[in-house]
């Protein structure tokens, strides 16, 4: 495998992405939708989930496809930013055709970023209007970092961020993945190597070799329960059933357990969506689905530490670049 040519989600041909942050809040929301609708279905881990209209892509359901979906930080209050992300596509005549009516179809995630510092006394909630600026924004770059719903992110002993990754099968089937990462548990060593380091292609995170092996994890945050939560998107070109999407997002959630020590804690609410654009046929139905839960696993890690090692400093924990000079 190697990356796309951004190394990006939006490496998935008609994949857009668009983030949008308000720095005095420290939060923010991203969004990924396409040309088109898509095959999307979800896979939950973590004991402290917020979400969206998630029972709708379960394979049994009568709508398979979806317009669009939203990663936010404001725990249940960035429930809204796909509302307003809903919004948007309304005005684009976008959505499911219900007799006259069209409805977009947006399920959500959120993060909690309540209390990282930023100023949380609003009188109306701001969701909306920051995931409509993030629709609006949607094109193919995507800045790694504190950026979108990775904006206000954090890790048990860093700044958090927003990170994407893909890789080029030598089908020729794309794969790439979108993470938020604010997790409870570390993403690197006491020097800053990356628990994802095996999957790292072309030094995309400092190329700075494998972290040490953890003998014992201790906790040494302050955070308490119900504060944490990585959310993420793996997204291929492959045809997928809603089925077979959900067991690439089962699969991804792999690659989270392997950049970030622990994964799917009670305390986090580690969630992946998986979505295909359905453009290129599979050649193989038995095998090629394994090898694309492979690829987004390793996609998923690779983006985890991409988020981390690019975040910005600013905010109550050191950016990695603070803490290790990178």
């Amino acid at each position: 495998m190697r990356p796309g040519p951004r190394n990006a989600i939006t490496d998935i041909d008609g994949l857009r992405v668009g983030s949008a942050h308000d720095a005095d809040l420290r939060s923010g929301a991203t969004v990924l939708f396409a040309d088109a609708p898509f095959t999307a279905a979800v896979h939950v881990m973590g004991g402290a989930p917020g979400t969206r209209e998630t029972d709708l892509l379960a394979p049994d359901k009568t709508v398979q496809e979806v317009d669009a979906l939203v990663l936010s930080g404001g725990s249940a209050f960035g429930l809204e930013a796909a509302s307003g992300v809903a919004d948007g596509l309304r005005a684009m005549g976008r959505g499911f055709a219900v007799g006259e009516v069209r409805v977009p179809i947006v399920p959500g995630a959120i993060l909690f970023d309540l209390l990282n510092g930023g100023n949380k006394d609003w009188d109306a909630n701001p969701y909306g209007a920051l995931g409509r600026a993030a629709l609006d924004a949607a094109g193919p770059d995507i800045a790694c970092g504190s950026h979108g719903a990775g904006f206000g992110a954090t890790v048990m002993d860093l700044r958090g961020g927003l990170g994407t990754a893909s890789a080029v099968l030598a089908s020729g089937v794309t794969v790439g993945a979108l993470v938020a990462v604010n997790a409870l548990g570390r993403v690197c060593d006491d020097l800053g190597r990356f628990h994802a380091a095996g999957h790292e292609m072309d030094a995309e995170f400092g190329g700075l070799g494998p972290a040490a092996t953890d003998p014992e994890w201790e906790p040494f945050s302050d955070r308490a329960p119900g504060q944490s939560t990585t959310i993420a998107v793996v997204a291929t070109d492959a045809a997928l059933t809603q089925a077979q999407a959900t067991r690439m997002a089962v699969a991804a959630h792999d690659g989270m357990a392997r950049a970030i020590w622990p994964s799917h804690t009670p305390m986090d609410g580690d969630l992946v969506f998986a979505a295909a654009t359905s453009a290129r046929p599979l050649a193989d139905p038995v095998w090629e689905p394994l090898q694309l839960g492979h690829a987004a696993a390793g996609c998923l890690a690779r983006a985890i530490a991409r988020g981390v090692h690019a975040a910005d400093p600013g905010g109550d924990l050191p950016a990695w670049r603070t803490r290790f000079g990178g």
